[in-house]
């Protein structure tokens, strides 16, 4: 998988001030629809808010993945927002959150959907790669760093 397949460099914002997990996933909402002309700001708020409702995003140490379907989406579609200050996001370490990636995948997808999440939490527990988002400070900066991101590579025996 490629994530600049999900993402591009106008669906990520660099150190955002926000102070609450409604905030955040508003402005998601906002980036996901970025150059989408059939997908409209409100809906998707709903789809993120529902997931959000059946239990929290926050996978804890910082981060958050707040995902959900769309059926006026044709293509999954990647948002991400580093936070200046981390949030409440009922993480599951209880740990404030800075690093938010949003995901809006098709309602169809189910397969795609969870291989992309496992991407994604793949990506997101890379420790080092989370430290490097924290200090970088501009957007197209984010970008770069999504695109040269590597997942390890396991060698069987």
């Amino acid at each position: 998988m490629d994530i600049t397949d999900l993402i591009t460099s106008d669906r990520i914002v660099c150190d955002s001030e926000v102070a609450s997990k409604k905030r955040v996933i508003e402005i998601m909402s906002e980036l996901l629809a970025t150059g989408q002309p059939d997908l409209a700001v409100r809906p998707i708020f709903d789809s993120l808010i529902g997931r959000e409702r059946l239990g929290s995003t926050g996978l804890g140490h910082g981060v958050a993945l707040p995902h959900g379907r769309f059926e006026h989406s044709q293509q999954a579609i990647g948002a991400f927002v580093k936070l200046r200050k981390g949030v409440d996001f009922d993480a599951i370490d209880r740990q404030p959150v800075d690093l938010v990636f949003g995901l809006l995948v098709p309602d169809h997808y189910t397969d795609e959907h969870l291989k992309i999440l496992s991407y994604l939490a793949e990506m997101f527990s890379d420790q080092a790669f989370c430290q490097q988002l924290r200090e970088t400070d501009s957007d197209q900066m984010l970008f770069t760093r999504f695109q040269t991101w590597k997942p390890a590579v396991t060698i069987l025996p």
